[in-house]
């Protein structure tokens, strides 16, 4: 059945337009799909990273950072709808510091550093079919980012959900649009390539790109980066952070034995019975921040070879299609990672940065900490950590986990959590204005709504 259902899922891709580099890639993983690939990689068969460089450590010319600046573009991931916050468009326009929203900060991070070291920095984002209006409009704010001759953004691809019994595309009248799903952020080189913005900004005179996710506004435009990236002569790096309990389900770089290649490992990616190695922060000390660099004429020449099939590893998805229906068929969603490209580079290689550069936003309760008065705007456009560590947030799903139900219970804005070092919230509270909150607080439920009153302290 599935020779016929890899017929069935190509000829669904060709009326839905989706481009022929696209049908090439998924055909490539529907053949590792069939053949019984899960992506799974063992952990008997890599080696804990333990020794990457740090940019603390290295040495970097100024001038040298600043020509490789000069040359590089600024892309963003913007395809996520924030579905898990309740969200129906794109994450990166919810408010994060009063009226901002996260495009708009990256807008002014752009705009600073355009006016600090006189590079163009083009600003590109990746969208989907589902976020592109909606973000261009927002952007249209800001009339001063495009830079002319460039576009603003380009969509990533579409592929059909596989039904686990038969690998054909999975058919959903109720909604149609179930049918379909993005295939993971790898796809954003076959994306570059197909779109033709990757040879437009090699046209342009750009050589490097800095690439991030729009939810994680630690990632500003770097020159010292640019310049340590540029002067390494990689194809490819990858940043990286120290790991700490905190960071546990995030991905990680480890070295493959068969051949000493950098290589990614994301949770899909590792057995349930092999979880305790994925976890353990000191087993594995660093994790994937999923800031990355490329030099441009490399991958260009790397997709153009393969034929936009890089061979990232499968990463093989288990859900239903329609995600709030359990009993909705089984499906299988093929996805690659973006930062799984590392083991496809000879000579790709990776930099510890600061913390600061990861800030990203999975929940309200990370936004509820980078809303708060823990962080300050810098003048570089990024919001750094203004207090010695992070507050742990953690509020009740049942009433904070959609931004509709967590907007209605802090209507005057976050609270003070500068001298907190925990919040924990159970039961269904509304937040007053001017609360504060110290060490390591917590409201309980009380079974009925509860106010905390404008000017309350909690203490710990």
């Amino acid at each position: 059945m599935s020779a016929e259902g890899l017929a069935q899922a190509q000829q669904k891709m060709r009326e839905g337009g989706v481009t022929p580099a696209a049908i090439d890639v998924f055909t490539h993983y529907y053949g590792e799909l069939e053949a019984g690939a899960t992506g799974l990689i063992r952990e008997d068969t890599i080696e804990p990273l333990t020794d990457p460089d740090h940019l603390a450590d290295v040495d970097v010319d100024e001038d040298a950072a600043r020509e490789a600046l000069a040359k590089t573009a600024i892309i963003k991931l913007n395809g996520g709808l924030g579905t898990s916050m309740g969200m129906d468009r794109a994450k990166s326009l919810l408010p994060v510091r009063g009226d901002s929203t996260f495009l708009d900060l990256i807008a002014g991070q752009v705009r600073t550093a355009r006016e600090a070291t006189g590079a163009r920095l083009p600003l590109v984002l990746m969208n989907s079919f589902r976020t592109q209006e909606d973000s261009l409009a927002a952007l249209a704010k800001h009339p001063d980012i495009a830079i002319e001759g460039l576009p603003l953004d380009f969509l990533q691809n579409r592929e059909p959900k596989l039904r686990v019994d038969d690998l054909t595309p999975v058919e959903w009248p109720a909604d149609p649009s179930l049918e379909w799903c993005p295939p993971g952020h790898g796809d954003i080189y076959t994306a570059l390539l197909a779109s033709g913005v990757l040879e437009r900004l090699l046209d342009a005179g750009f050589r490097y790109a800095s690439a991030s996710n729009s939810d994680n506004l630690g990632a500003v435009p770097s020159a010292r980066i640019a310049g340590w990236f540029a002067a390494s002569g990689a194809p490819y790096a990858a940043e990286l952070c120290h790991r700490t309990a905190a960071d546990r389900k995030g991905g990680h770089l480890a070295v493959r034995k068969s051949d000493g290649q950098l290589i990614l490992r994301d949770t899909a990616q590792t057995a349930p019975e092999e979880m305790h190695y994925f976890t353990d922060e000191h087993h594995h000390p660093f994790f994937h921040t999923n800031n990355l660099w490329w030099d441009l004429e490399k991958l260009h020449a790397a997709l153009t070879e393969r034929g936009a099939v890089l061979g990232l590893p499968l990463i093989r998805n288990t859900k239903t299609v329609d995600p709030t229906d359990p009993s909705s068929p089984e499906v299988y969603q093929v996805e690659s990672a973006m930062g799984a490209a590392i083991e496809v580079f000879e000579g790709a290689t990776a930099i510890v940065v600061g913390r600061d550069r990861f800030l990203p936003v999975k929940t309200t309760n990370d936004l509820l900490t980078l809303r708060s008065d823990a962080y300050r705007l810098d003048e570089d456009g990024a919001l750094r950590l203004d207090v010695d560590a992070a507050p742990l947030v953690d509020l009740d799903s049942r009433f904070y986990k959609t931004m509709t139900g967590f907007d209605a219970r802090f209507p005057a804005g976050a609270p003070s959590l500068r001298a907190a070092q925990s919040l924990t919230v159970k039961g269904d509270w509304t937040f007053g204005a001017d609360v504060v909150v110290t060490g390591n607080a917590s409201l309980e439920d009380a079974d009925v709504p509860g106010t905390v009153a404008d000017g309350v302290t909690l203490e710990g």
